[in-house]
């Protein structure tokens, strides 16, 4: 038997993790992690982008590096800032299957 066809063509997590105040890591949600997530949510629905789906996440262990994002099926990383920061994440990775290399992550980068 084969697998069935994805439901979703990509799956963005994005983290809005929050840890106390003064937490030495720091956390994504106190970087603006969740204005940021909910401000994709809304791009993505006014881009028309299908077969996305944008997720909240708990922490991704990177937060010296927030907030983060990873995108599947692919598996790339980035930080994001701003909101032009995650306009140019969907529209080259997301819309265009491009890279954003100025905001990816590597897996030796870690933060800690």
């Amino acid at each position: 038997m084969s697998d069935p066809e994805a439901y979703y063509r990509l799956h963005v997590f994005s983290c809005t993790n929050e840890r106390p105040e003064g937490h030495p890591r720091g956390s994504c949600l106190q970087r603006g992690g969740l204005k940021l997530r909910n401000y994709m949510k809304v791009r993505a629905k006014e881009l028309g982008l299908e077969k996305i789906r944008i997720n909240a996440a708990g922490c991704l262990d990177r937060c010296e590096l927030g907030p983060v994002v990873v995108i599947y099926p692919e598996g790339v990383w980035y930080t994001m800032k701003t909101f032009e920061d995650v306009d140019e994440i969907l529209n080259v990775h997301v819309q265009g299957g491009g890279r954003v290399e100025r905001l990816m992550l590597q897996p030796e980068e870690t933060g800690k």
